[in-house]
């Protein structure tokens, strides 16, 4: 059994990419890892939120879920990232929480970190593969390990073929229109299997 510690890292609106984290953090338990399911800080104001009930509802629906720190990413080996595109770009919320991590970075902590990364839009071309290079560009500057999914199982075309990372079309309706669940379960097994290499190669 794997004793990689895997931080799932996500910022959500309409509840999508809670839901992926959720699906990551039952696709890492199952090849044994140790996972925590974190979000990143909130910046838009609650009267903002207030106004939306889709956003509020999120917000409902994961006050429970901790806030990810730099302690968080110093303890994982580890870490998915999935937000929505903002102009296929990660959210303002994901980039803050990134470009906090200055001092960890600074002192060495973020190399080799094994990092996979998954995302959302409105439409089939709304920008996430874009979104998710971008996440990795930051990784590159941690020195971090990109374990992007590729081609690597029949079940990545069910979902899109998205060879970046995971990413998933919301209709509007809310609802996902591909069906992910399996793709998203691949990604995290993938994830928690290359940083197992990389443990192991650093022994």
């Amino acid at each position: 059994m794997s004793n990689v510690k895997l931080a799932v890292v996500f910022y959500s609106m309409g509840g999508t990419n809670y839901q992926l984290a959720k699906w990551a953090e039952e696709g890492a338990k199952e090849v044994g890892a140790e996972v925590r399911v974190l979000k990143v800080q909130e910046l838009a104001p609650q009267s903002v939120i207030e106004g939306n009930e889709v956003w509020k509802s999120t917000v409902d629906a994961t006050k429970d879920v901790p806030v990810v720190t730099s302690d968080d990413v110093e303890w994982a080996d580890a870490i998915i990232f999935s937000t929505p595109t903002r102009f296929g770009n990660m959210a303002s919320q994901m980039k803050q929480f990134l470009d906090t991590q200055g001092a960890l970075w600074g002192s060495g902590k973020t190399v080799n970190k094994v990092v996979s990364a998954m995302s959302s839009a409105q439409n089939p071309h709304g920008g996430q593969e874009a979104t998710i290079l971008s996440l990795y560009t930051s990784m590159m500057h941690w020195g971090a390990i990109i374990a992007a999914p590729g081609y690597t199982d029949p079940v990545l075309f069910g979902a899109g073929g998205n060879p970046y990372g995971t990413s998933v079309t919301v209709g509007q309706d809310g609802k996902m229109i591909e069906d992910v669940e399996a793709a998203v379960k691949h990604q995290a097994k993938r994830t928690v299997t290359v940083a197992e290499w990389v443990e192991k190669g650093n022994q």
